[in-house]
């Protein structure tokens, strides 16, 4: 969808909408197209029941005389109480109503309200930008869809008086959704087209063009690093492991120019930056533990943390963000045949520790420790963040709205709870413990990949610690029960959501950019 400013003014054509407060007042604009049409809207609000409440809307059938075809009449609440993601909800509803009514083109007008808690200019772009977030569709594989299943609206106008500081903040902010979209489209694709090779291509041909700078490491590279446990949860697969290390190095300070050359030994940024990891299961059959055949075609999105650390890295070089950012992904397809590895065995991970695998199915975190230790190792970061669609087990203790959070750092853990608060990408902190680390020792070596039935979000988290360098601040996110939706939302509609894209750049724009 294509999205312009402008100022304020009725249209010719297409829909137009307009906000109405608690109470039923219209903002200025409408109020003037209502005296234009005889108090039209007032009598259309006291026929419903439509009071201007957060998330109302009102659609009134525009009378003969007026250009635009249709009237939508948008809840704002109480204005002093209106905060960004309210206008971001205004545009993602008004997108959804609209694109189920076959309009191409609509403008909303977004004017000064009494009272209102935020900049007028910021309130117009978060209509943009909500707008924008939930305009996406993954739609490339139906080939047979009757125009009524398609959405319509293909151009919105927002009109604001302040157009050029709205379009001003509607720029970073238009960045970011570039960001979000990445990761639905990587989380989206089937396995068969998204694979450890294909993603890291796909990844280095959509990043490189918007200036982040990309390495792969392949098996003979990581098997050289001792990647064991990385390398362990691909035996299985006809597919090649990858390693994805993406650099942006937005700071200012001289970017990192050196290659592996198959070595790994990629030079660091000259200040410590910020890591994100991501695991990158691109399918997870269980392995030899195979999982139950019900619901297994869910796991092309075992990789949601590496499609979300992909998106955030076109996030912030999309936007030119002032900060030193490194990406990590370790990418491999857990698959049963004869090569793969067994309940039982025992692998050497990066860090020389040992780790016997009681359950195959716990590879998310095999694939992790040796990308968190690579990322150490050879970047020197002041803060690791990790994401994971990591255990089924914190869906049963958090549901699916919030993601679980893990950390040694009580500053970058409140750090990323504020972040994702205010951008509606909430997550919840879980303990970490001795008493809990105890259940992951091994009779057999250093530790064992799960710990047993109880507290298994925990136990995965611990297993994680344990590949955290003396001194370095770390935060692991489960976004296992986040990173698809069954259903719609105001600004995400069903399927991949991009969970964490939007609380990382929060996170980096709030405490690490300059």
């Amino acid at each position: 969808m294509r999205i312009t400013f402008a100022a304020p003014a009725l249209p010719k054509s297409g829909a137009y909408a307009g906000l109405v407060t608690e109470g039923g007042t219209l903002a200025s604009a409408l109020d003037e197209l209502n005296g234009q049409l005889d108090g039209a809207l007032t009598r259309a609000i006291k026929a419903s029941r439509f009071d201007g409440k957060k998330g109302e809307i009102l659609e009134v059938v525009a009378p003969a005389g007026v250009g635009v075809s249709r009237v939508l009449l948008l809840g704002v609440g109480k204005p002093e109480e209106a905060k960004p993601l309210d206008f971001e909800r205004i545009g993602g509803d008004m997108t959804a109503r609209l694109n189920g009514t076959g309009e191409k083109e609509a403008a909303v007008v977004v004017d000064a309200l009494a009272d209102l808690g935020l900049e007028p200019a910021e309130a117009a772009a978060r209509v943009a930008f909500g707008a924008q977030l939930r305009s996406y569709r993954f739609d490339k594989y139906k080939t047979k869809q009757k125009p009524e299943q398609k959405p319509s609206l293909g151009k919105l106008t927002v009109m604001a008086a302040a157009q050029a500081g709205a379009k001003r903040h509607y720029g970073k902010l238009a960045g970011i959704a570039e960001g979000v979209f990445t990761t639905r489209d990587l989380v989206s694709e089937p396995a068969n087209v998204l694979y450890p090779e294909s993603f890291a291509k796909q990844a280095r041909k959509i990043l490189e063009k918007v200036g982040v700078e990309c390495e792969v490491l392949g098996e003979k590279e990581m098997e050289k690093l001792g990647m064991g446990a990385l390398l362990g949860v691909g035996h299985g697969s006809e597919r090649e492991s990858q390693l994805l290390i993406m650099r942006w190095m937005g700071a200012g300070k001289a970017a990192a120019k050196g290659k592996s050359k198959g070595k790994g030994k990629t030079k660091p940024a000259e200040a410590a930056p910020l890591a994100i990891v991501g695991k990158g299961v691109c399918f997870d059959t269980g392995g030899i533990s195979l999982k139950p055949p019900a619901g297994m075609e869910d796991m092309k999105w075992d990789m949601g943390g590496a499609g979300v650390t992909v998106g955030l890295m076109h996030a912030l070089a999309a936007r030119k963000a002032k900060v030193d950012v490194i990406g990590v992904c370790g990418l491999v397809e857990n698959m049963p045949d004869g090569k793969a590895q067994r309940p039982g065995d025992i692998v050497h991970s990066m860090s020389g520790q040992t780790i016997e695998v009681i359950n195959t199915d716990a590879e998310g975190r095999l694939v992790l420790c040796d990308a968190l230790w690579y990322v150490q190792e050879t970047f020197k970061p002041k803060a690791i963040v990790d994401l994971a669609t990591l255990t089924g087990a914190i869906m049963v203790a958090l549901g699916k709205t919030q993601a679980g959070l893990f950390s040694n750092d009580d500053e970058l853990s409140e750090r990323i709870l504020a972040a994702g608060k205010a951008v509606g990408e909430p997550c919840w902190r879980l303990p970490l413990g001795e008493d809990y680390d105890r259940l992951i020792d091994s009779d057999a070596a250093d530790m064992k990949n799960v710990g047993g039935r109880w507290g298994g979000s925990i136990t995965a988290a611990q297993f994680l610690q344990r590949f955290i360098q003396d001194g370095t601040a770390w935060a692991h996110i489960d976004i296992a029960g986040v990173t698809w939706s069954d259903k719609d939302r105001p600004t995400v509609p069903k399927g991949a959501t991009a969970f964490g894209v939007r609380l990382l750049d929060e996170l980096v724009a709030k405490h690490y950019e300059k």
